[in-house]
């Protein structure tokens, strides 16, 4: 076989052809069509294969996840079940807006009771949050080491929730020679109280208003 009998091939003539360049030519036809059919056929059908694959992982994972909720799911309910009684008790922490002002009395009572003298008790502006709203209060008390200790020890024992933050101590004189032993204590206490049903369908209705205003 010589490179001159590709070039002279008549395709009318094709079957007086030598025996090796047809062979040649088999071949060739033969693997571009293979070529083309596994570009045109078998690559798509390949890449189906690859995303139903992976669907059939994601059912897998799926079917797992809610298998194994299925078999806890006993344990979820107890689960549940204690959450909700947490959260009762700790919703009875919280005053009502009709028990804010008895609880402004325990707390200013706490510090009366350790001989503090109160300089400001100024409650601030409400803030709400989801379904519970923290009123802040400014406090500044002047008394004994021991008995500011006290008074915050009080307070954290109080029936309702309050904290205490943003706690600043110094001597009551500015002269430090002069100093009695007296402490004048600056500090945030924070209460809250859980809001009514009226207050968060109004809340909510609030935040509606306010998406669509966004959406639109």
């Amino acid at each position: 076989m010589k490179l001159d009998d590709f070039n002279n091939i008549d395709i009318n003539n094709a079957g007086s052809l030598p025996v090796a360049v047809k062979a040649v030519l088999l071949s060739v036809i033969f693997v571009v069509l293979v070529g083309l059919g596994y570009y045109l056929i078998i690559s798509p059908e390949l890449e189906t294969l690859d995303t139903e694959q992976s669907k059939e992982e994601d059912l897998k994972q799926t079917y797992f996840n809610k298998k194994s909720q299925a078999i806890n799911l006993e344990a979820y309910k107890v689960q549940m079940v204690e959450i909700e009684k947490t959260f009762g008790a700790l919703l009875k922490q919280l005053p009502d807006k009709s028990q804010i002002d008895g609880l402004l009395t325990d707390v200013n009572q706490a510090g009366l009771t350790r001989g503090l003298e109160f300089e400001l008790f100024k409650p601030g502006q409400e803030s709400q949050a989801e379904f519970y709203a923290e009123l802040p209060i400014s406090i500044k008390v002047t008394g004994g080491y021991h008995d500011l200790g006290a008074f915050a020890t009080d307070v954290s024992k109080l029936s309702r929730i309050v904290t205490l933050g943003e706690v600043s101590v110094v001597n009551q004189s500015k002269d430090a020679k002069s100093a009695d032993g007296r402490l004048v204590m600056e500090a945030v206490a924070k209460t809250y109280r859980y809001l009514d049903a009226d207050e968060i369908a109004a809340k909510r209705k609030a935040e509606k208003e306010k998406t669509a205003k966004k959406g639109k």
